[in-house]
């Protein structure tokens, strides 16, 4: 199993914020098994990233807030991006397409600028 890094934890938080940005998609459309399986996919989701987040050592927790910091920022372009693409290219979206669409884009905003850094050896 590879080790924990603060890197790998801040994707793993970002996935579930994913997974919880995709639920009211299926809450307006009525698919109540694929809100089941998210949801169960959320809880393991989070219980593998606590214990994570456990299995740091203090200097990778330390750097942790800096990289939510940049998850944020990445989700909040994701979603101006996302916002200004489907007002250029479709009559109408829902606000729960655009959270979904957005946060998906953040996340993988997120994880391409991680990998052109140098991953940390704690």
């Amino acid at each position: 199993m590879a080790p924990a890094t603060p890197e790998r934890v801040s994707v793993g938080i970002g996935l579930c914020v994913v997974m919880l940005a995709a639920l009211p998609r299926f809450i307006v459309n009525d698919l109540e098994t694929r809100q089941t399986l998210i949801g169960l996919a959320i809880v393991i989701v989070a219980v593998v990233m606590a214990i994570n987040i456990k299995m740091l050592s203090t200097a990778a927790r330390q750097r942790l807030p800096s990289l939510l910091k940049s998850l944020l920022l990445a989700m909040a372009a994701g979603l101006a991006v996302m916002a200004l693409w489907h007002s250029l290219t479709s009559d109408w979206f829902s606000w729960q397409e655009l959270i979904s669409n957005g946060t998906t884009l953040g996340l993988l905003l997120h994880a391409l600028n991680l990998w052109r850094k140098p991953l940390s050896s704690e």
